[in-house]
């Protein structure tokens, strides 16, 4: 899979920009507020729909305008157009000029690997944080998850709803719970099992890349929820148990929506053991599992982003990790310095060298 092209219409500080990507290495070079990163966040949000830097969508659109487009031409066993227009309150995706009505039906369509120092959130951040990122990363192995999660968290609120409305009543009658639980348990028993699969995939690559990078052993990434090793009678027999609880509370005490991902390393939690600059090794073993899953299991070449990444990592150990990738992957470098990258990783890149007023291209041989 890869971006071959991308147009970007009123889209943070770039008014009206035409960017025709190499195939194989695109690197983005320039001074910091040039809006290196910008791009890659372009090409991040028409994969997700969603910034990998703020959560409102308004800070996206130049401030002299009402609406920015970011537009894409994907090539994958076809080649595909890719739009999504955004507006002050809402947002509008295409395929092909076909608008496509549901969010759910567009994402996973395009399928991007990102690491930039934000994900370190996965190993520092609280659960909700945890959920969220991994949330992102699955959607993007199945769209069924999204759709699955979707309902789960419509359930969710009507299920907190009800028994708020519950506490204020002296005699009430649980029929209308048990209905809403036992579809909360239904889509949660989907979820369950989709996390579950997905982080059993990332462990079969997680410890090997970590030694490749590290040469060190021992990490696994681990699955915590209260479902695990319950079935759906013991799952409704624990809400049950917890109706009251949930009642006095006003809100739901058990489930899929608190569950948590935690990375150990020699049986210790990765958080309280590893240095900060083993987390970072921690979290490219992470990406690199997930482009394993993608090209071993899935059979998809996923597009690579590293945005920022020699200002985190020294170079030898960077140019390391390039080895390890697949020559076929697509990859986008955002830098301030080539300097620090090798003459082999440099070799068939394209460079966009950015400046105050202009962008030239550089094909580097």
């Amino acid at each position: 899979m890869q971006i071959l092209q991308l147009k970007l219409v009123n889209f943070r500080n770039y008014k009206q920009n035409l960017f025709n990507f190499s195939s194989k290495k695109n690197i983005i070079l320039g001074n910091n507020g040039l809006g290196k990163t910008n791009i890659v966040e372009a090409i991040y949000y028409l994969a997700l729909t969603k910034s990998f830097r703020v959560n409102n969508d308004i800070f996206l659109i130049n401030n002299e305008s009402k609406y920015s487009i970011i537009e894409g031409k994907i090539k994958d066993t076809i080649t595909n157009s890719y739009k999504i227009i955004i507006e002050n309150k809402n947002k509008r995706v295409f395929i092909n000029n076909n608008q496509i009505k549901k969010l759910s039906d567009y994402i996973s369509k395009i399928n991007i690997i990102n690491f930039n120092p934000e994900d370190l959130k996965l190993i520092k951040d609280s659960p909700s944080i945890h959920r969220q990122l991994i949330n992102i990363e699955i959607s993007q192995f199945d769209n069924i998850y999204l759709k699955n999660l979707s309902i789960y968290n419509k359930i969710l609120k009507q299920r907190n709803s009800h028994l708020k409305n519950l506490c204020f009543k002296k005699n009430y009658n649980t029929e209308y719970l048990y209905i809403l639980t036992e579809k909360l348990i239904n889509y949660g028993i989907n979820i369950y099992n989709l996390r579950k699969l997905y982080i059993e995939n990332i462990n079969k690559y997680l410890n090997t890349n970590f030694k490749k990078i590290t040469k060190k052993d021992g990490l696994i990434l681990k699955y915590i929820s209260n479902y695990e090793n319950l079935t759906k009678d013991e799952l409704i027999k624990k809400y049950i148990n917890l109706y009251q609880s949930d009642i006095n509370c006003g809100k739901t005490n058990f489930g899929i929506h608190l569950d948590d991902f935690i990375f150990y390393y020699q049986n210790v939690i990765a958080k309280n053991y590893l240095s900060e600059g083993e987390q970072k090794n921690v979290i490219i073993a992470f990406k690199l599992a997930e482009i394993n899953i993608f090209i071993d299991i899935k059979k998809i070449i996923p597009i690579l982003i590293l945005d920022d990444l020699f200002s985190e990592i020294d170079s030898g150990k960077i140019n390391k990790i390039f080895k390890l990738l697949k020559k076929s992957l697509q990859i986008f470098i955002t830098t301030t310095d080539i300097s620090n990258i090798d003459d082999k990783t440099l070799q068939n890149s394209k460079i966009f060298k950015l400046k105050n007023n202009s962008i030239e291209e550089i094909i580097y041989e």
